[in-house]
């Protein structure tokens, strides 16, 4: 149980306005932290609460939100505060309403996504580290996306993975696969693009003004196909979105050939979240990636 009184005061204090003295309903959702509705003065809040040892990780999530913000392309939950009491860690971002998405709101946010993905950076990463989902994700810049994405994102779950007892066939083939994937861009040169990095279904939603928002980003500077392969891994997402996306920015003709390698990242991150059969998915994903180079 948290220690309520004392995240209260703490909110009370950063926002400068009085807060309940403790939050009056959960808000389900998210599998990594809780998160609640919590009441003020100034109108509800939502606050998402996990142990003090997370403060880093919600200060880099908010980091990520205010530059998600900066680029004024999809709307951003504002960030209001973000802390620590001694025994727990604290986000607090503005309350949305939300409705359901309708295809409006779908071709909206992939118009919305298309602009944001054009504000750029001279390099691919971001300024600071952060988290997807609870893992580490280091995002030391780098000039060359190849480099990058190979020992950045899928050599560190591969290591991870064996850290976790995952090894085998996972291990083999995924070296294999580390030491090939640069022929997946022998004639594509992705630009360094502002990416939310977890853009799943549950990422996303439209306010009660069927305004399109996306929240719990794991931000970097990326390829864009990226973001848009991860839209397809879980579902969540209709051809309206897709064509709008299309219409404004399309993507190369090749993408589809590197959604399978993009999105090995993510499934190897839930293979080291929650195990399962996540394992299986991968390999399975490595040996066409593998086959598809003829190995």
């Amino acid at each position: 149980m948290h220690d309520w009184p004392a995240i209260a005061a703490n909110l009370a204090e950063t926002l400068a306005t009085s807060v309940s003295p403790q939050p009056s309903a959960r808000v389900h959702g998210g599998c990594i932290n809780e998160s609640y509705r919590w009441e003020s003065r100034s109108g509800p809040l939502f606050v998402k609460v996990g142990a003090a040892a997370v403060l880093g990780a919600f200060e880099a999530e908010a980091a990520g939100l205010n530059e998600l913000t900066r680029a004024e392309a999809v709307r951003i939950p504002q960030v209001r505060a973000v802390g620590a009491t001694g025994a727990a860690a604290y986000l607090v971002l503005e309350w949305l309403d939300f409705g359901t998405p309708g295809n409006r709101a779908e071709a909206l946010l992939g118009e919305q996504l298309a602009n944001q993905h054009r504000v750029s950076s001279p390099r691919f990463g971001w300024e600071r580290d952060n988290t997807i989902g609870s893992t580490p994700q280091s995002n030391d810049w780098s000039s060359d996306w190849v480099q990058f994405f190979r020992e950045r994102r899928l050599r560190a779950q591969l290591d991870l993975a064996r850290h976790n007892g995952h090894g085998g066939r996972l291990q083999e083939r995924g070296a294999r696969l580390l030491e090939l994937m640069g022929a997946y861009f022998s004639s594509y040169r992705p630009v360094p693009s502002l990416l939310h990095g977890d853009l799943w279904g549950g990422n996303w939603g439209a306010d009660a003004a069927g305004v399109p928002v996306i929240f719990d980003p794991a931000v970097y500077y990326g390829d864009r196909e990226a973001d848009i392969a991860m839209t397809r891994l879980f579902g969540g997402f209709s051809n309206a979105f897709y064509t709008a996306y299309h219409a404004s920015w399309p993507l190369d003709l090749a993408a589809g050939t590197r959604r399978t390698l993009y999105n090995l990242y993510h499934v190897l991150n839930h293979l080291n979240l929650f195990g399962g059969g996540y394992g299986e998915q991968a390999v399975s994903m490595i040996d066409h990636l593998l086959a598809e180079l003829g190995h």
